[in-house]
């Protein structure tokens, strides 16, 4: 402040001094040479003032935009984390459980399989879409097949107005989908030879306006405009199944100018939290459930990765140590209809299996409709190959002789299949490679994990990704390895959001592009495409969706996000009051209250684990104290007032709820498997005898009963979320 004051001291005399000069006739030129030459140190000087307090100033800000981004980075990662504990819980579970009748065994089969048990007619005939008639009073578009350009825009338009498709012609375009996706590889090959560049997007999550502005700005898919989505269409936003639709109508329209590779949200599991699920049951109600059934199918076929010219590789995640191109090109990636759920089920649970297949318990018919009991043969011994003379029957024997390997080993591990064998282009190029090398499912599961999963990390080598719970970390080694195996000049993937839409690393060779602007926060970050070329240099394409966002100064909009971040996180905080008195005290030995604010932030990342800047961020999250101590019980006191000014419940239940809503949720969208939004009696019943055997709680069936219609409040002989959560509720209140 002082030296501020004597610039601008200086200044007015300076000037004062040159004003004089000017009166002055006789020494005019003079006096303002003179008067010129005094003022210039001092505007330098002063130039330089500003420029300091300007890069203070930005240094600020980039350093709150930061820690803004890690909270929610972090809060989101940590979400996915237990997204995939609370399914290796329920397949421990599944694990462990013995089945004591067919009917059990089947509920239990259903519970996460619940895609894999309808066969190719079955799933034709439950989601029959030619028995649905469209009613006169519809306004709708309304969709013939096959589908012209004019459909597109006409949807397109129709979306804008907030219409929505008839149940009828969602069913058809799903149908119809799938069976144009049957027909494509693992990995898509496009060329820029056809069309001047290709355009690649990353993430939408359900946001309608940013897919809108993309064909905007870029113009719409054509014979002279190729696209390449990859991934993670759905959750989060809540447009979901509209961009689902726009994307498989282009996708039909012009097959060899779009392609579309499956994320890790392509997965019914995954939506079954994140609110995909909720979504298509709450805008179709009465077909809500075959529309659901038929898209968890229709991501199962989607395709894994896109190669542009044969140099550049398009996968959602990332890679591997162990990424193999060769084994990806060759899975049957139709079976992975849930990639939380390839691991193998325990030897011992075989054994059970096993001892079921051999005659101990009653099985029902097999796929090919033999009503004979099925027992545990010897394996098969192929008969003697024909002639290779006569193809066609050489080409017969070895379908024959592949498939009773492939009935044999099924029979073995009680592998069901997911739906009838047909000749897709997977099970051409298995069949034309039968001298390859035999992959397990555990190898082909971990291929297409890593590569919907993984991130890219700056260190060398190649980790377990611990933070999402799924896939791995890459180094920059990983990538050149993959990159020199495969003749590859650079990888794009998406899966993280990015400030900027997009964001170079491992020496330029990994780009990652996230087209889903406004992602945590009205003005958190803008969305990107990228363009490429026949000379593969990238161009990108940046924009925010949202027209607030364009009005706010970068102080106001990392302001507002900053605000948002720190709301969540209090809540965080909140949801972990328990665990956070517990860690408080291990430090307070003499039971004062107090801790040092050193120890307080170490105490609570050792709760929550968000790897978090604890100690940058406490001013945000503490009042300054005078002493260095924090009286942790009035700042948690503090924490739960100012989430009960929204939430009218006792603070003790409001922390347990908040800290396991989402769980909450996700375990009653898994019990009820038919996506009504009611868990029946009879779900409730088997769910439960599944909880109890884990737990060695003895419960017969009056008392499991009993409990059900205990929390049936309204007596309609289902039970709904809110009683699902009131119980809940009930049961902590009494402990």
């Amino acid at each position: 402040m002082g030296s501020g004051s004597s610039v601008n001291a200086n200044y007015k005399y300076s000037l004062q001094k040159s004003e004089n000069g000017l009166g002055n006739e006789r020494c005019q030129g003079i006096c303002s040479s003179a008067g010129w030459f005094s003022f210039r140190p001092l505007a330098f000087k002063a130039a330089v003032l500003i420029q300091q307090w300007y890069r203070r100033y930005v240094a600020r800000l980039e350093m709150r935009r930061r820690c803004t981004w890690r909270i929610f980075q972090s809060i989101e990662y940590a979400c996915e984390q237990d997204q995939i504990k609370l399914h290796n819980f329920f397949s421990y579970l599944m694990d462990h459980f013995t089945p004591s009748s067919s009917k059990e065994r089947d509920f239990i089969s259903r519970m996460f399989i619940s895609g894999e048990s309808f066969k190719e007619a079955e799933l034709e005939k439950y989601c029959d879409y030619e028995s649905m008639e469209v009613p006169d009073t519809y306004t709708g578009p309304r969709l013939s097949f096959p589908l012209l350009p004019d459909h597109a825009t006409a949807l397109l338009e129709a979306f804008k107005q907030k219409q929505q498709l008839h149940a009828r012609y969602v069913l058809n375009l799903l149908h119809e989908t799938r069976k144009h996706l049957k027909q494509l590889p693992n990995i898509s090959h496009v060329s820029t030879c056809y069309s001047e560049e290709v355009t690649v997007c990353g993430d939408l999550h359900g946001q309608l306006d940013d897919l809108f502005l993309i064909f905007y700005k870029n113009g719409l898919p054509s014979p002279s405009k190729s696209y390449v989505f990859n991934g993670d269409f759905v959750d989060r936003g809540k447009q979901s199944l509209e961009i689902l639709i726009i994307l498989f109508t282009f996708l039909l329209i012009y097959p060899k100018e779009v392609h579309l590779n499956r994320g890790n949200h392509e997965d019914h599991m995954v939506n079954l939290r994140y609110g995909f699920t909720k979504e298509v049951m709450q805008k179709y109600k009465v077909h809500g459930k075959k529309i659901l059934k038929m898209i968890q199918n229709v991501f199962c076929w989607l395709p894994l990765a896109t190669l542009i010219d044969q140099k550049v590789l398009v996968i959602h995640g990332g890679i591997s140590d162990t990424t193999d191109l060769d084994m990806l090109e060759k899975i049957q990636r139709n079976k992975f209809i849930s990639v939380l759920r390839g691991k193998k089920r325990k030897e011992s649970n075989r054994n059970v299996e096993i001892q079921e297949i051999n005659g101990e318990s009653k099985v029902e018919a097999d796929p090919a409709g033999n009503e004979a009991a099925l027992s545990l043969c010897p394996q098969p011994r192929p008969t003697e190959a024909p002639s290779m003379a006569n193809k066609l029957e050489f080409s017969r024997w070895v379908r024959q002789t592949v498939q009773e390997q492939i009935e044999w080993c099924r029979r073995l591990v009680d592998i069901s299949e997911s739906e009838e064998e047909e000749l897709t282009y997977s099970s051409v190029v298995s069949l034309t490679d039968l001298d390859g090398p035999c992959w397990t499912r555990q190898e082909e599961w971990k291929q297409i994990l890593d590569v919907l999963w993984s991130d890219p990390m700056p260190q060398e080598g190649c980790r377990v990704n611990t933070v999402r719970g799924g896939g791995c970390y890459f180094g920059p080694d990983v990538t050149g390895k993959i990159l020199e195996k495969y003749n590859l000049q650079f990888l794009i993937r998406s899966h993280e959001c990015k400030q900027e839409g997009y964001e170079f690393c491992h020496n330029r060779k990994v780009l990652t592009i996230f087209s889903a602007s406004n992602y945590y926060e009205i003005g958190s970050n803008r969305g990107a495409y990228v363009k490429l070329g026949p000379d593969l240099v990238p161009h990108f394409v940046q924009y925010q969706a949202n027209k607030t966002a364009h009005n706010l100064t970068m102080t106001q909009r990392i302001s507002r996000v900053e605000e948002s971040a720190f709301r969540a996180l209090r809540e965080k905080l909140f949801a972990h009051t328990s665990a956070l008195i517990s860690a408080f005290k291990a430090y307070d030995k003499d039971n004062t209250g107090r801790i040092t604010l050193s120890n307080w932030a170490t105490a609570v990342e050792s709760v929550l684990h968000l790897g978090l800047p604890w100690r940058m961020l406490r001013p945000q999250l503490v009042r300054s104290t005078a002493d260095g101590m924090l009286e942790y019980k009035s700042w948690l006191d503090d924490l739960a007032m100012e989430q009960r000014s929204q939430e009218h419940i006792q603070s003790s239940l409001l922390e347990v709820i908040y800290r396991n809503r989402s769980n909450l949720e996700t375990i009653f969208r898994i019990i009820d498997r038919d996506h009504s939004g009611l868990i029946s009696f009879e779900e409730f019943h088997q769910t439960w005898k599944l909880f109890s055997s884990h737990m060695n709680i003895e419960l017969t069936d009056d008392g499991i009963n009993d409990l059900v219609r205990s929390i049936d409040f309204n007596k309609d002989g289902n039970i709904d979320f809110n009683e699902f959560l009131e119980a809940f509720r009930l049961v902590k209140q009494s402990q």
